[in-house]
């Protein structure tokens, strides 16, 4: 067992503003129980003898002082402590007493943390003393600096006799702490309906909000007590009041998975299309958080009318989070999986996207994007094609599933021209993913055609490029409303930039292997010139493409882009398939 010094304890109390630990508490007392000894250890921080005796519970030696030097009894520590004070922390009520009798207008003298003596006697669930200081005229509504009250904490503590004990000597059961809660919302937070109904009995409000207009049934909600829910509801408490940002108990249990509080707020009538400030239903919130059981529990109770008027459907929430078991039951219970965001909420991105199929990608939600995509998703809708999306996220995953479902490999960034891939473009150095998409057909051809040829280019282009962006990534990208450039960029001044220069060696390597014989244009001789590393490639380029090679580059453009998808499946031997899709 942990052993805890009085100065130990005492320091936690006092830094902690009166939120010391209960077990501690019980521990201290256990052991002193069981020792049969005093609270008295020889680490004492304060040498003041009315605190020592205290400690002690040497009432005769407080009398004493009592008479031969009363004031000494409200010495004030460094924290704001009187000797009152350490007598209800350390369950000396015949001590508490006779302090009380010397001095009685101390009973409610406050600490630095405006702690009262009644407090820390409630903290410690030292329920003598705190008859004592009740019957002494300690008021039960005094808060400590972070506004809590003795009956606030004894709910905290689920000390029943603390609560029924300050409620008969007149505790305001509706006081507020400093976030505006209330005794019920933290006895509901504990579930402990046995303390609701003493408060409710006393006058407790039902239906009270804290700072945020949050009611105990909000809570119970929020956290799954069941049981405390239940209470409230019997009571009267109104199942569809609303926060200030306009959630309710159902948003709350939807959004924490609570199934069985869901269960039981329908039947009791609560609003599944009552819409937060921002347009959402408790439908869109267990989609977002992924509880496909109350997702089914609303689909059934939810407006499709209403749906449609929100900002954002939950299979968007869903495909966003990866929640590839919800949109499986939205899809299932008739949800479009082509719906598209409304157009105000669509031009609050950059892209412009519209489809769930979208912010799969755009989230790397591989198995969400192939639950859409096996319910008929559309690869067309979106401005931007999602399989550019995919590439710019660099997820050789996401972009295989699209292509195996047709993706144009074509696609075209709608605000930047280039005579090349877009696709090779947004793979940066993503070799492995550049490869994939070469193996699949993206055209590698174009990359080596350059209306300047061997003549000298001009500085122009280069200039643009460079001035395009920062980090030539996401200048690649820039998916608004701008205008498309009026000079297209070809692959060489693409690859001439200062920041995908240094990688220019390995893209062009890879690149040779997927094209026939290819004439680089002069800009690229001179980038390949300047760099000794890369001599290799330039040999490669020079010396006579194998007839093997040749061969390959031969047969996959006959076969076309749509049968290299699916190259794996044809009645070919494994060697020819390893050949064709340049594994060996």
């Amino acid at each position: 067992m942990t052993k805890f010094s009085y100065s130990e304890y005492l320091s936690q109390f006092r830094n902690a503003g009166g939120k010391c630990s209960n077990v501690v508490t019980r521990r201290r007392e256990d052991r002193r129980r069981e020792h049969g000894e005093s609270d008295v250890t020889s680490e004492l921080e304060d040498v003041d003898p009315v605190v020592s005796a205290i400690r002690r519970g040497d009432v005769k030696a407080i009398k004493d002082l009592a008479t031969s030097a009363p004031h000494c009894l409200l010495r004030e520590s460094k924290d704001g402590w009187i000797p009152l004070h350490d007598a209800a922390l350390c369950l000396q009520t015949e001590c508490l007493r006779t302090l009380l009798k010397a001095h009685p207008g101390s009973v409610d003298k406050r600490t630095l943390q405006e702690q009262t003596a009644l407090l820390l006697a409630v903290s410690c669930e030292h329920l003598s003393c705190v008859q004592c200081l009740l019957e002494a005229g300690a008021d039960p509504d005094i808060s400590s600096k972070n506004k809590e009250t003795p009956l606030y904490k004894a709910c905290e503590l689920e000390n029943v006799d603390m609560v029924s004990l300050l409620l008969s000597y007149g505790a305001m059961v509706n006081q507020r702490c400093g976030q505006g809660w209330t005794a019920l919302h933290e006895a509901v937070s504990r579930n402990n309906t046995e303390i609701c109904e003493i408060l409710i009995r006393a006058g407790a409000m039902i239906n009270p909000p804290n700072t945020y207009s949050i009611t105990p049934l909000i809570v119970a909600a929020q956290r799954g007590q069941l049981r405390a829910l239940c209470y409230l509801v019997d009571k009267g408490a109104d199942v569809n009041i609303q926060t200030c940002d306009g959630v309710t108990a159902l948003h709350e249990a939807s959004k924490n998975g609570h199934k069985e509080i869901v269960r039981l707020l329908l039947t009791k009538n609560a609003d599944a299309n009552k819409p937060t400030n921002s347009g959402l239903l408790p439908l869109h919130f267990a989609a977002q958080y992924g509880h496909h059981e109350i997702v089914s529990l609303l689909v059934s109770v939810t407006s499709r009318a209403v749906l449609r008027h929100s900002c954002v459907s939950p299979l968007h929430l869903a495909a966003e989070h990866d929640r590839h078991t919800v949109a499986a039951v939205l899809l299932k219970t008739g949800a479009d999986v082509n719906a598209t965001l409304t157009h105000c909420h669509s031009m609050r991105y950059a892209d412009q996207r519209a489809t769930a199929l979208y912010f799969a990608v755009a989230h790397d939600s591989v198995q969400t994007a192939e639950v859409l995509l096996n319910a008929g998703a559309s690869l067309n809708l979106d401005p931007v094609s999602p399989l550019l999306m995919a590439v710019r996220r660099g997820c050789v995953c996401t972009v295989s599933l699209l292509l195996d479902r047709g993706a144009d490999m074509g696609a075209k960034i709608p605000s930047y021209a280039a005579t090349f891939p877009a696709v090779v473009a947004l793979c940066m150095n993503n070799l492995p993913l550049l490869k994939c998409l070469l193996d699949n057909g993206c055209d590698a051809v174009s990359c080596f055609k350059c209306t300047y040829s061997s003549d000298p280019h001009p500085t122009s282009g280069g200039a643009h490029m460079r001035n395009v962006g920062s980090n030539g990534y996401d200048s690649m990208l820039p998916l608004n409303c701008k205008e498309p450039s009026k000079k297209a960029t070809q692959f060489c001044e693409w690859i001439s930039t200062p920041v995908m220069c240094k990688s220019a060696g390995l893209i062009i390597d890879l690149l040779l292997e997927h094209v026939a014989h290819v004439q680089l244009c002069s800009k690229l001789t001179e980038l390949l010139d300047s760099q000794e590393e890369w001599l290799a490639v330039k040999r490669k380029l020079m010396s006579p493409r194998p007839l093997l090679h040749l061969c390959r580059i031969r047969i996959r453009s006959q076969m076309g882009r749509h049968r290299l998808k699916s190259l794996s499946s044809l009645p070919l031997p494994d060697r020819l398939i390893r050949y064709l899709s340049h594994i060996d």
